[in-house]
Order: C-alpha cells, then structure tokens, then sequence
C-alpha cells in the first residue's frame, strides 16, 4: 500500500462493495484519485492506457476479453470503457465464478451503453468519487460529523484551523489530490488550468466521438462559472453565448453539457422534492456547479486580491465547495444533496437527504455577520415543509467560513467547514 496515500471517505464504501458484489464500479472526474483509491484494494492491474500495451490491450480485447481479466483478485481495471466489451466480459465472469471481490472498475467518462451491453444489476455495486472534501486533505478537524448531526447529538463544539486566507487558497487549489499537497499557489492552480485545457481541447471530442468546436467549449464553462451556485437556465447560458457566436442554438448548448455531465465536470445541484403546506410553485431548475470550486476559479481569472474585492464571487465559490464537501460526506451515508427555491424566491442552500428519509437543512455563509438572517430563514423555512408527509428535519444548519462551532439557543448549528466530516 503507498505510505503517501491520504485514506478517502470513499474507502469504506469500496471495501463493503467488494464484499457484496462480484465487482465494483467507480467513475468520477479525471484526477480525482479513483485509481489510486482503486489500487489500495486491488491485488493485480489492468491499465488499459498503458503507453507500452495499449494497442495490444484493445486487440486483446476485441479477439478474447477473458484473457484481460486473468489475474489476482480484487483485479483493477483501470479507464475500463477504452473497451466497452470488457463489461459484459466482467459481468459473465463473476456470474460463473460466483465469488465477490471479483473486479474494479475506474473510468472517467460514462460510456455509451450498447443495446447488448447488460446492466450488471447484481453483479457490479457503482459508486461515485469527487476531488478531496477539506476532512479528506487533513484540513477539516471533523468535530461535527453529519452522522452526529442526524443522530440528534446535542452539546458539540469545535474550532477550525482555517482563516480567511487559507480558505481562498483552498479555493483556488482545488481539491484535486495532485494539489491538496502542493505549497505553491501558483504550481497549484496551473495544474487545474491544464486539467481544464484537457477538457477543452481533448475530451470533449473524445467522449462520445463527436468533434465540438473548443472555442465554444471554454466560452460555455466560462458563462457556467460566471454563474456557479446560482439557478440558471439553458436559455440564460446561451443568451450570454450568443453575442459573440450566433449559430450557437439550445440543441447545441444542451450537447456540450450533456458532454460536459458524461465527463464529470459539471456537477448540477437538484432541487428537492419536498412536500410544502403552501401551494406555492416550486422551481426547477437545477443550481449550476462544477466537479470542483478550482475550476471555477481558473475560469474566471480569481485570485486571492480579486476574490477579497468581490466578496459576492468569493461567496459563491465558498458555496460551491462546501456543497462538494457535503456531497462527498452524503455519499459516505447512503445520502444525497440538493436545494430548495420556491417562486417566490424562497430558497435554502442544501438539503442533505438520507434513503432512509431524514433530511437537514442547510445555509451557507461566509461570515458571522449573516448568522441571524440565516437561522431565521431555516426558521421559517421549517414551518413551511410539511412534516407529516416530510418529517421534521434532522437539523438546521449554518456552515460557515469562521472559526467556531456552536448550537445557538433556537436550535440552530453554526458549523465551519473546516469543522466538518461525514
């Protein structure tokens, strides 16, 4: 096992995957540690980008995919869908050997799926990775856990190392397992800007085979970052396209996003499906995020010095990770993370939802200074749920970018996420 490696949230999840299924599935962005995650369980190893073996690997493949998939278990195969017929190959390999553990399998990009490719419902357990939630870089002291917080335990405090400057640092670096490590901003971010340029002039033609103009590309993630965190529509997004490319058309901007999602970049915060006791309408459009806060930054220029004299950008990026970090702690709970605005503005930053139901709420401040409207707003927004049909939440929460963790008087937590853990 590499004596380097910082244990992922994810961890558990693997291991008890392998233990229930025949073989796992991880997908995720580029860069965001799945082989190496992969490789702490896996017992032998598969690359199917090898520079040496690739070309070997494919023709294998097409000619006799069993032979790829000898060797000691759990057997990793690494970017899996370079050949798609390995899926099924796996797939009929542990129905005859009926032994768990069988295969992992990483990939980042979701394939196409062939009209004789199987499911692999009961065979292969999926799961998603994300880049490094602050409790996963060490940078977290994980004081408050969401699974404390669903519990209903009372009486915790903590207090987080981070000021304001680490955390726009945290930003900008991003939560990418090549720069969690790095100690030279500059280093850092240059290493999210060619990740981006990856995406731009190379992936993006490669995921499904369709050539896309990269000028359009970098002007579409540019306008999804100039609204990160924030509900906005297709339309608004190709309105903002449109003055400098005129062809552009809604078919289009929806491909390129589509593209976008099957690579993992864009990350989309839902709304919840919650059952109101007021008749108002609920929106539908979904939150606009990025896999991670750095590209974002990278997109829109940010620096330490403009992030400090646009707090209303800062803000948004703050929010931004702190849902990539709920997420990554959702995910560790069977749980997943969405948003509630209603049509008359109405709105609450996260919902963690878990499958057995419980739910909390969640705002998200910079500073102490919006904590009082931000209780009040949870407050409020409390009343309205209907608690029959919902249950009453869990928790209401404020996470915040400050240094103390405390329950205020009605109830209400502050948390700052550098306090935070699944």
């Amino acid at each position: 096992m590499n004596t380097d490696y910082l244990p992922r949230i994810a961890d558990k999840k693997i291991s008890l995957a392998l233990q229930s299924a025949g073989a796992v599935l991880i997908v995720g962005p580029k860069w965001c540690g799945k082989t190496e995650t992969a490789k702490q369980f896996a017992k032998s190893t598969l690359f199917m980008q090898h520079p040496d073996f690739a070309e070997n690997y494919l023709k294998m493949a097409s000619l006799k995919p069993s032979e790829l998939l000898e060797g000691e278990t759990p057997r990793l195969i690494d970017e899996w869908q370079d050949a798609p017929v390995l899926w099924n190959a796996v797939r009929f390999t542990v129905d005859q050997r009926k032994k768990r553990g069988q295969f992992i399998l990483t990939g980042s990009v979701v394939p196409k799926m062939g009209k004789n490719m199987h499911s692999g419902t009961g065979r292969i357990s999926r799961l998603t990775m994300r880049t490094m939630s602050l409790f996963e870089s060490n940078e977290s002291t994980g004081e408050i856990s969401l699974t404390d917080l669903f519990d209903g335990k009372t009486g915790m405090i903590g207090t987080s190392k981070q000021t304001i400057d680490k955390i726009v640092y945290m930003l900008l670096r991003g939560g990418w397992p090549e720069t969690v490590k790095e100690k030279n901003i500059e280093i850092a971010m240059k290493t999210v800007f060619d990740y981006v340029e990856v995406v731009i002039s190379d992936d993006m033609s490669r995921v499904d085979g369709k050539k896309r103009n990269p000028a359009r590309v970098r002007s579409l993630l540019r306008a999804i970052a100039r609204h990160i965190a924030s509900p906005v529509k297709n339309s608004t997004i190709l309105g903002d396209l449109a003055t400098n490319d005129e062809t552009l058309s809604d078919k289009t901007i929806a491909d390129y996003i589509s593209a976008l999602k099957k690579l993992y970049v864009v990350d989309d915060l839902p709304i919840w499906g919650v059952t109101m006791r007021s008749k108002t309408a609920m929106r539908t459009t979904p939150k606009r995020h990025l896999t991670d806060p750095s590209i974002a930054s990278v997109l829109l220029g940010a620096s330490k010095e403009k992030l400090f004299n646009d707090f209303k950008t800062f803000g948004l990026l703050f929010e931004s990770m702190v849902v990539r970090d709920l997420r990554v702690y959702a995910d560790s709970l069977n749980g997943n993370v969405f948003y509630y605005r209603d049509k008359l503005g109405n709105e609450v930053d996260a919902i963690v939802e878990l499958s057995d139901g419980r739910w909390g709420a969640i705002e998200v401040k910079m500073g102490g200074d919006e904590e009082e409207k931000a209780a009040l707003n949870l407050l409020k927004f409390k009343k309205k749920v209907d608690m029959e049909k919902m249950g009453a939440p869990s928790f209401l929460a404020i996470v915040t970018a400050t240094q103390i963790a405390y329950q205020r008087d009605d109830g209400v937590w502050v948390i700052p996420l550098g306090c935070l853990k699944d």
